[in-house]
C-alpha cells in the first residue's frame, strides 16, 4: 500500500504494491523508483466540496498544480481552492465526466493526475501513480484500499467488482477497481475522444484505452471516509446511477 511518495531507492514490485494490469500483447512495464520530480497537473472535480478542499489541497506534492474544475457548486468551494493556491475552472455543464475532460482539456503538463476532492483520497500518492506512467505506462489507476470503516459501503463495493470482472471479461486488463484516482499521458488521454460526461467516463477511458492498446496499470492506494455528503457512492441511488451509466459502456464495448 502506498503510504506517499518518498520511499527513497524502493521499488514498487520490492514494496508489493504494484498490480500491472496489462493487455496480454504488451510488454511488462519496468519497474521504477517512487520519487518524481515531474511538473504535473491534478485534476480534481468538484462539486459543493468547501469542507472538504482545504485538507485536500494541504496533500498535494510539490511540484504539482491542483485544477478544482467547479462543476456548478453553491457553496464556497471555488474560494476556498483559490484560497488555498488551485486554479479553478468553472465548468457549470453537470456530470462527472464533464467536469473531468474539461480539467484535462485545461491542462498543459505531459502527465496529467486526477482525484476526488471530498478527502477520500491523499494526493500525496499521486506521485507512486506517476513514476509509473514515467516509466512506460499511459494510464496508471488507483485500487481503492479502505482504512476506515465505512469508507467504501458494501453496495459500492459489490458495484465496483461487478464493474471490474465484466472488464477483465472483455478487455483481458486485470484491474480490480475502476477509481477516482489515476494518472496518464495527457496526449494519449485526449486522443481517446471520450464522449461520457456522466458516471460512465471513468470506465469509458478505461475500455477505450485498452481498445488502442495502451499501456495500463494498477496501484494501491489509500481510501478513508469522504468530508460532506457523497453525490454518488454513498446513496444507493448513486451507485446504481453510475452501475447504469457503466452498465451501457459495457454493453457498447462487448459488441
Amino acid at each position: 500500500m502506498v503510504q506517499g511518495g518518498g520511499c527513497g531507492g524502493a521499488t514498487p514490485a520490492r514494496l508489493g504494491i504494484v498490480r500491472l494490469g496489462l493487455l496480454r500483447s504488451v510488454r511488462p512495464i519496468p519497474s521504477v523508483g517512487l520519487v518524481t520530480v515531474s511538473a504535473v497537473d491534478v485534476v480534481l472535480p468538484c462539486l459543493d466540496e468547501e469542507g472538504a478542499l482545504t485538507r485536500v489541497l494541504a496533500g498535494l506534492p510539490d511540484g504539482y498544480r491542483a485544477l478544482v474544475v467547479d462543476n456548478g457548486s453553491t457553496d464556497r468551494s471555488a474560494e476556498v481552492a483559490r484560497a488555498a493556491g488551485a486554479t479553478v475552472i468553472a465548468h457549470p455543464v453537470r456530470g462527472y465526466g464533464a467536469a473531468v475532460h474539461a480539467g484535462l482539456e485545461a491542462s498543459v503538463t505531459d502527465i496529467v493526475g486526477f482525484a476526488d476532492a471530498d478527502g477520500s483520497l491523499d494526493l500525496g500518492e499521486l506521485p507512486a501513480l506517476v513514476a509509473l506512467v514515467e516509466g512506460g505506462a499511459d494510464l496508471v489507476l488507483g485500487r481503492r484500499v479502505p482504512v476506515e470503516r465505512g469508507a467504501m459501503p458494501l453496495h459500492a463495493r459489490a458495484g465496483n467488482a461487478v464493474i471490474a470482472r465484466r472488464v477483465r471479461a472483455i478487455t483481458g486488463v486485470r484491474l480490480r477497481d475502476i477509481g477516482p484516482m489515476r494518472a496518464g499521458r495527457r496526449e494519449a488521454l485526449l486522443a481517446l475522444g471520450l464522449d461520457d460526461r456522466r458516471s460512465g467516463y471513468p470506465l469509458e477511458l478505461v475500455l477505450r484505452a485498452a481498445a488502442e492498446g495502451l499501456r495500463i496499470a494498477e496501484v494501491d492506494v489509500t481510501y478513508r471516509r469522504r468530508i460532506g455528503v457523497s453525490k454518488v457512492t454513498g446513496t444507493v441511488r448513486g451507485t446504481i446511477t453510475a452501475v447504469r451509466d457503466m452498465s451501457a459502456r459495457l454493453r457498447e464495448a462487448a459488441r
